[in-house]
């Protein structure tokens, strides 16, 4: 493995207006520069979405329609075979994949397809023989599906249930209607069944009201939290509850409005785009595409830094012990790929705070 030091840069100052709006609601960014061994595990990926580990192996799903296999040194591009036929669209193809935690050599994938009736996003459960990976069964299709906007993370909750990110398909009052699948976070049983707890009957819908949802995570108390790309900047890290409602479209940043839920941490007016995220000892670790690094956010203090950058786009984090893995997206058409790009880097957690 490669290995080679970077400097980790602070993020810079955020416009007056947006320190303004930070001031008022008590989240301050905090600057950090530390120097931190980085180790490349694996280069030449092919526009990375998902990082799932099995104890022996990370997993790491490409938007192009492979999986990745990853043992030591070792790294395997495996074949997936899809019933449908993937979209081109920006920011569309394989996106979610997480492993069946009953179910060895069985996982679950969220794509985005095209077929004569559209485009949509569905939930599969697919599964691993002969090095390739097989669609076994539809858990959820039709999910709507714009030129942008597919949600598309898939998490296993501490309750053993699957968590899927939902974005708003371009059309804003989707996230609103509780009937359609779209601006949602859902929350289904491992074969696809509605949980008899979920907090609408009869519904997969467990939050509401998001825009374009991208990470999902879990604290120690099994409180969820997720990260979601804002209109314009004013991006979001939510604290996620049964039947909340999360504004989109009719509040963001600090605005508030009866029976909705205003974000944790949201970007004033800068921008962080914010994907993949993962919790660890009271610090939630998240992806910046636009913001191109890691940002950490203390939730008891509430405050956040940047502590990874230079290293260009970056789509899901994942947390293995004491170390950070990451995986950058310089390939997905809206970054300037370097040498080997995309790449799976691993760092020693930084001491964030």
């Amino acid at each position: 493995m490669k290995k080679y030091p970077l400097i980790m840069i602070s993020i810079v100052f955020l416009l007056t207006g947006c320190l303004k709006q930070e001031e008022n609601s008590s989240q301050n960014e905090q600057q950090t520069s530390n120097n931190v061994n980085m180790e490349i595990v694996a280069q030449d990926l092919s526009v990375p979405w998902a990082i799932d580990w099995d104890g022996t192996s990370f997993y790491i799903s490409e938007r192009t329609g492979s999986i990745v296999k990853i043992t030591g040194d070792r790294k395997n591009r495996q074949n997936l075979h899809l019933e449908k036929k993937l979209s081109t669209a920006s920011e569309a193809g394989v996106l979610g994949f997480v492993l069946h935690p009953e179910k060895k050599n069985y996982a679950f994938l969220y794509y985005t397809y095209e077929d004569k009736k559209g485009q949509f996003n569905r939930v599969v459960e697919i599964r691993e023989e002969n090095n390739e990976w097989f669609e076994e069964k539809v858990l959820l299709d039709q999910i709507p599906s714009g030129n942008v906007h597919h949600g598309g993370r898939i998490k296993i909750g501490p309750d053993k249930k699957l968590y899927i990110t939902t974005g708003d398909a371009t059309e804003p009052m989707l996230a609103q209607d509780k009937t359609s699948l779209g601006g949602k976070i859902l929350r289904m049983n491992l074969d696809g069944t509605i949980p008899d707890d979920n907090p609408y009957s009869n519904s997969l819908v467990y939050s509401y009201g998001h825009r374009n949802p991208q990470g999902l995570a879990w604290d120690e108390a099994g409180q969820l939290y997720s990260s979601e790309h804002g209109s314009s900047a004013h991006d979001e890290i939510n604290l996620i509850k049964p039947k909340g409602n999360y504004g989109w479209p009719f509040i963001q940043g600090n605005e508030k409005e009866d029976g909705m839920i205003a974000p944790l941490f949201h970007s004033g007016d800068h921008t962080w785009a914010p994907s993949g995220i993962a919790y660890h000892n009271g610090i939630l670790y998240v992806a910046q595409l636009r913001g191109e690094g890691v940002l950490a956010f203390d939730l008891k203090n509430k405050t956040y830094k940047q502590i990874v950058s230079n290293v260009g786009r970056v789509r899901d984090v994942f947390i293995l012990r004491d170390h950070l893995f990451f995986v950058t997206n310089n390939t997905d058409g809206r970054g300037v790929p370097s040498n080997h790009d995309d790449k799976f880097i691993k760092m020693p957690i930084p001491k964030a705070f």
